[in-house]
């Protein structure tokens, strides 16, 4: 739009559909002829420029980009030509593009990593539960404890405010720094579990020199033992007694020293006071105090600097004896001269090996400071073609470091490239999560590794036939542009970077299986065979049906695929142990029973059969309605369970041929009292006598008549019990008639067998009309000598029907 307005041209781009490559201008010559000019360069450009998408943790983004967007700016102004675009921090990306020429996109990329390599080195994290009563005393007085955990450990340690509940203590920093600082912390939380006070008798002469000036000696003495409290009584009070409080351990400690100190100045009552300015104080001290420890060690002299928080106390306490403590102020004294005389040097330093020194944020040069007595070293800008390198400060360090920087150039001359052929499909596996496996390779063997650019091209070549879901192996490997890895550092270190990555490519072997259990290896949908893969970490790839291969190919990380190969096997194993149960399982027996037991050896609702299957974990099966052979009953499982299970069978099939059936005569009036209600009385009579009982279906001819079947000693207790139940029952139903007869009405027919009532006219008390008597509201009542009003037990459960005594009850 801006060549179209500045150039007064219409341009016209064709559509992705089309398949051209010609944008068309048109308008004033001039103009098209200046718009295609600036087209063609802004092609070129196009054409030159790479866009590079670098993987960040988004947690890194803050500090990368830093406050104010001050560090961003450094690297923006170190790469001017490559943009930098971070994601908008609500999207949660990880992506951060850099877009610009393409060899300037990859010197920034490089740059990045750098940063993000020692970030992610720096952010390990930990953390720390201690109880909350001890926080102050891991922080000690004026932060001394945790002041001196943070500097020794190189870590940063974050405590919970005071008004939080949280008892977590938070370490950052390297891995192992890390560890050391939490098991410093955790030491302390032991060490205060146990706080003890303890008295020690000093005289009170003594005490401003144990004191010192500014209480620089007893401070020392506290912050070396865990931040303890001494306290010595009020000037002229005349007590001895000084007071020592803390970790029992720690008090220990603080005692000795405390003794050894006022023991020093009885004996060797000598002290000297030194001054050296604040900031010599570290490099007097040391590294990890080895300077001062050896000037201890020579002389036998105390030396007692002030508190680190003490930033403006220059005066270092010597004490001891006289001789000892001449020695070490003389020694101190030379120290103290040599910073003081400051010398600067310089040095020719290849510009290829300027990047070692320089890199992570100057790591390098920081342990030369440290370990040379802070000597400053001074490298040429970025950029620069000077070999010219700045060192500054005592002379003696000086020389030193220069001796140190030369050392360490030799080993960086000594360095080689080596190069690694690996299949680019496996660069990103062999990367890891985030880059995590490349990045211990480097730093356990101190090399760099180069992977190539990714070609996309050679990526639609490494595609695989898919089978089952999975990869299938690779064919014969024959060595790309962009399958090499470039490995440099020493020769013996890269040797041993390279066996690291070879060993991170993925291997390919065969496990014999047979095809019949391919199947079973997959599982339902695949879910057997992602079950393997996801537990070893490998891709098993399994042939195709069609092709009957006893074989599987397992693919990944040789000591992966050795543990999924005996993961296979013991699959195998297990499938073989089913099949073969299986097949026992299998053995079936055909038995002949007639029709007419079946219902008896099902039982009511399947009780009984299902009681055999449960007893002889068999499967048990009857024929079907429209069978050939309805005798038929097939039992399959284990061949010593179906034996048994068909005998069981046989013996109820035997104990039901030895039943007899016999009927016997009950008054139909009865038959609802032995019934009971819902058929509860008899079934328990017949769970008793272990028969069954048949009464007569409603309208039968015979209704009197009920049906015994069972052992014939069980049916004749039966019938005995029924017998007497009936006479029981009859007694009951005689004084119900009797009562009903003599409760009905005169009959409004006239006279009868009981005598007419002149008053009325009607039939006296007791005629009966048709054998039907009459109830007292003159209507006619039920026929008690019929079945039809009482239910007959065939099934079990009494036939549903209406009768004039009401809703029945059973």
């Amino acid at each position: 739009n801006r060549i179209k307005e500045q150039y007064k041209v219409s341009v016209r781009i064709p559509q992705d559909s089309e398949r051209s490559n010609l944008v068309r201008i048109e308008g004033d010559p001039k103009g098209v002829q200046m718009a295609r000019r600036e087209l063609i360069e802004m092609v070129q450009r196009m054409e030159n420029e790479r866009t590079k998408d670098l993987i960040v943790e988004q947690k890194f983004h803050r500090t990368i980009i830093g406050q104010k967007g001050e560090k961003i700016k450094e690297v923006r102004d170190k790469f001017p030509e490559v943009i930098i675009t971070f994601p908008d921090p609500s999207q949660k990306s990880d992506i951060v593009q850099l877009r610009g020429p393409k060899n300037e996109v990859e010197k920034c990329a490089k740059f990045l990593q750098k940063i993000i390599a020692d970030l992610i080195e720096n952010s390990f994290s930990l953390s720390v539960p201690i109880f909350k009563q001890f926080h102050k005393n891991i922080i000690g007085k004026g932060g001394a404890n945790i002041k001196k955990i943070r500097e020794e450990t190189n870590t940063k340690i974050d405590l919970p405010m005071e008004n939080s509940n949280s008892e977590m203590i938070i370490i950052t920093g390297k891995r192992s720094n890390c560890e050391a600082a939490r098991d410093r912390i955790l030491a302390i939380q032991r060490d205060l579990a146990n706080i003890k006070e303890a008295e020690v008798s000093i005289p009170a002469k003594l005490h401003n020199s144990l004191i010192g000036s500014k209480g620089c000696l007893v401070r020392s003495i506290m912050e070396d033992c865990g931040g303890v409290h001494i306290h010595f009584p009020s000037e002229g009070s005349g007590s001895d007694k000084v007071t020592i409080r803390g970790p029992a351990s720690e008090v220990e400690k603080a005692k000795k020293q405390l003794l050894q100190l006022a023991e020093e100045k009885q004996v060797n009552n000598f002290t000297v006071e030194l001054q050296a300015k604040p900031e010599y104080h570290k490099f007097l001290i040391g590294r990890g105090g080895a300077n001062i420890r050896r000037v201890r060690d020579r002389t036998g002299a105390r030396i007692i600097f002030p508190s680190p928080d003490d930033t403006e106390q220059e005066l270092i306490t010597i004490v001891g004896k006289e001789e000892a403590v001449r020695q070490a102020q003389k020694e101190l004294e030379i120290l103290v001269k040599n910073l003081d005389d400051v010398v600067e040097d310089s040095m020719e330093v290849d510009v290829r090996h300027h990047r070692h020194f320089v890199c992570r944020r100057g790591q390098v040069l920081r342990e030369l400071a440290e370990e040379y007595g802070g000597v400053a070293v001074s490298f040429p800008r970025t950029g620069s073609n000077s070999q010219k390198v700045t060192l500054k400060g005592a002379k003696d360090c000086v020389e030193a470091a220069t001796k140190r920087i030369q050392e360490i150039i030799e080993d960086l001359e000594s360095q080689v490239s080596v190069e690694v052929a690996i299949p680019q499909r496996h660069h990103r596996a062999i990367m890891g999560p985030k880059g995590s496996r490349i990045q211990h390779i480097t730093r356990e063997h101190e090399v760099q590794i180069k992977f190539p650019e990714r070609d996309d091209s050679a990526a639609g070549q490494d595609a695989s036939p898919q089978e089952n879901g999975d990869v299938s192996p690779e064919a014969e490997f024959v060595p790309r542009k962009c399958d090499i890895i470039t490995i440099s550092g020493r020769a013996e270190k890269c040797e041993l970077a390279k066996a690291a990555l070879l060993a991170l490519v993925p291997i390919t072997e065969d496990v014999e299986v047979s095809y019949d259990l391919h199947r079973y290896i997959i599982g339902q949908k695949g879910s057997g065979i992602r079950k393997l893969m996801e537990e070893y970490e490998v891709n098993i790839w399994v042939p195709q049906p069609e092709k009957q291969l006893d074989v599987i190919k397992v693919t990944g990380l040789a000591a992966n695929v050795e543990r999924a190969k005996l993961g296979v096997l013991e699959r195998v194993k297990e499938l073989q142990a089913e099949q073969e149960d299986r097949a026992l399982r299998s053995f079936r027996v055909t038995m002949s029973v007639d029709p007419k037991f079946h219902p008896k050896i099902i039982g009511r609702k399947g009780a009984v059969i299902s009681q055999i299957r449960r007893d002889h974990d068999v499967s048990i099966q009857f024929p079907d309605k429209g069978d050939e052979q309805q005798d038929l009953i097939v039992i399959s499982g284990y061949e010593r369970n179906v034996e048994e299970a068909r005998r069981a069978i046989q013996q109820l099939v035997s104990e039901l041929q030895e039943m007899v059936s016999q009927d016997v005569r009950l008054d139909p009036r009865t038959h609802a009292r032995i019934i009971g209600a819902r058929g509860k009385a008899i079934r328990k009579l017949m769970e008793e006598f272990k028969v069954d009982i048949r009464f007569p279906q409603p309208g039968s001819d015979e209704p009197d008549k009920v049906t015994v079947t069972g052992l014939p000693d069980t049916v004749d207790a039966a019938i005995d019990h029924l017998l007497n139940l009936e006479e029981e029952y009859l007694l009951s139903v005689t004084e119900t008639e009797t009562l009903a007869a003599y409760m009905k009405p005169p009959s409004r027919y006239g006279g009868g067998a009981g005598g007419l009532d002149d008053s009325s006219g009607g039939p006296a008390k007791g005629f009966v009309v048709r054998d039907a008597p009459w109830n007292a509201a003159g209507n006619k009542a039920p026929d008690m000598s019929s079945a039809e009003d009482f239910p007959t037990f065939g099934t079990g459960v009494a036939p549903k029907q209406t009768s004039a005594w009401g809703p029945k009850k059973f």
